[in-house]
């Protein structure tokens, strides 16, 4: 059987692909690898100082057992998912009737646009700073409204009632933006002969919504939502900055019980174990949400 000159180069050019992307995959391969091989070496060590020098024992499956009867990471991992799932959520349902608010717009865009992206351009520090001064017991302007209104005042981030909550609503302000700019860049692509057509069958603005803009927009909503579920599972400047993961274990989160067990306790094992356990968790999450991506596109 005779090879075409055609089939020659295309062969070449794939060989030419393959080699010009494989230091490339090399380098992202060690760097995922190389960190997860170091968490399980470390998860099965004990490291501690004697005499200025750095020590390591093997201790096996020791720190694992330590985990399992870890009561803090256990309600920080319930606390992130509720905190994951219900910020998510506020975030596409607000993200999406901006969107739908400034696309409808003519006059006036371009401010509320920039309006609407302060928060995500605000450094982390400084949200926690300012959001720590509005919510303040005694002179937070929130409660100033809320003692204008004939209520009493409230803790909101004291009050292991209120805490969760209130760190879940600085968290959709600080990122709202976000899911709107996807949101709006998904409606500014929807194609517009679609809308004639709807428009032609009389259909209402709800109906339209529904029935036309809904079903289109679903793989960005998919999109949007994983991205911002993943982000939020990781969720540490809030919490840090804002509450240290109290009162109590109201607020306390996966981030916040790993860096407090690697760097304040300095049970770096232990630390390592739950790092472990915690990547698998949004191994297995990003897995989940890639197929049901797929079923909604499908």
């Amino acid at each position: 059987m005779t090879v075409g000159p055609r089939s020659i180069q295309a062969a070449s050019e794939r060989r030419f692909l393959v080699l010009s992307m494989l230091p490339l995959v090399l380098i992202v391969a060690l760097m995922m690898v190389g960190p997860l091989v170091n968490l399980v070496y470390l998860s099965l060590h004990d490291l501690h100082w004697k005499g200025g020098k750095l020590q390591t024992e093997f201790v096996g499956l020791q720190h694992a057992y330590a985990f399992a009867e870890n009561q803090l990471y256990w309600a920080g991992l319930r606390n992130t998912t509720v905190f994951a799932s219900a910020t998510v959520v506020l975030q596409i349902l607000f993200g999406l009737i901006l969107a739908l608010t400034v696309r409808k717009m003519n006059r006036g865009r371009a401010l509320l646009f920039t309006i609407i992206l302060i928060p995500i351009v605000v450094p982390p520090i400084v949200i926690g700073a300012m959001w720590k001064l509005i919510l303040n017991t005694e002179i937070g302007v929130v409660n100033a409204v809320v003692t204008a209104l004939g209520f009493e005042r409230v803790d909101w981030l004291g009050n292991a009632s209120t805490a969760l909550a209130t760190v879940v609503a600085v968290d959709v302000w600080h990122w709202t933006p976000f899911t709107f700019l996807l949101l709006l860049a998904g409606l500014e692509s929807l194609p517009t002969d679609v809308y004639e057509s709807s428009r032609m069958d009389t259909l209402s603005e709800w109906q339209e919504l529904r029935y036309v803009t809904l079903p289109l927009l679903w793989p960005t909503i998919a999109i949007t939502a994983m991205f911002r579920l993943i982000l939020s599972f990781k969720v540490f400047d809030e919490i840090y900055l804002l509450t240290s993961g109290g009162p109590g274990t109201a607020t306390e989160v996966v981030s916040y019980s790993i860096y407090r067990t690697f760097f304040t306790e300095d049970r770096t094992g232990l630390g390592a174990t739950m790092s472990l356990f915690t990547c698998f968790v949004l191994a297995l999450g990003a897995i989940v949400m890639v197929n049901l991506r797929r079923r909604v596109v499908a």
